[in-house]
């Protein structure tokens, strides 16, 4: 009976936010909705940003984890490998974020567009950072091994690399079919590969 209240307030709480964002919902609406007493509420969670860091927080940190541990994994291989290898990981990591966030698509609609005022509201900016730290230490690598020395302008950097991640977060958003969106996902990898092949002169 308890594991079924807790759905029922996790499902309404979800439609919820999904419909006025974290900062417009509100939590007397969803007790109400879920049929319980405010009281009963207390019982599970403490507060509205109690409730929506329940829902989304394993999977922001599913998919940070994942993400991370691939940048570790490219890490780790030898240097001299970095530049046949750096494309691939990439797209590794582009199709595993992709079918994450599709196998949970309420999670990452929250995040990406319910979740202003909470501490997941940076969740994609967050990403970009991780990306931006892994590219510098590409970067300073390909120039040792004697490759054309190349500085994004820092802006210019973190829009580009936005972009990619806004791009492979809108067939959430839009919820694409799973194979149509495999198919984008690893075309936008491509479209995005080719920029940074051209200009980083890896050809």
């Amino acid at each position: 009976m308890a594991e079924n209240t807790l759905q029922n307030i996790n499902e309404i709480a979800t439609a919820e936010f999904l419909e006025k964002g974290f900062r417009g919902a509100s939590l007397r609406e969803i007790v109400k909705k879920a049929g319980v007493t405010t009281g009963a509420f207390y019982g599970y969670y403490k507060s509205k940003e109690e409730l929506f860091s329940a829902l989304v927080k394993p999977h922001a940190q599913t998919v940070s984890s994942l993400f991370g541990n691939l940048i570790e994994q490219f890490k780790s291989l030898p240097k001299s490998e970095w530049a046949k290898n750096m494309a691939t990981f990439s797209k590794q990591g582009v199709v595993k974020i992709y079918e994450y966030a599709f196998n949970h698509k309420d999670a990452f609609r929250l995040i990406l567009n319910a979740s202003e005022g909470t501490e997941f509201e940076n969740f994609v900016h967050n990403l970009v950072e991780q990306e931006i730290e892994i590219t510098h230490i590409f970067y300073k690598e390909m120039e040792a091994q004697g490759y054309k020395p190349y500085a994004f302008d820092p802006t210019l950097e973190h829009i580009i690399i936005s972009g990619e991640f806004a791009a492979i977060f809108e067939l959430i958003i839009h919820d694409i079919p799973f194979e149509e969106g495999i198919n984008c996902a690893q075309n936008i990898h491509d479209f995005y590969e080719a920029g940074w092949q051209s200009v980083l002169k890896l050809n």
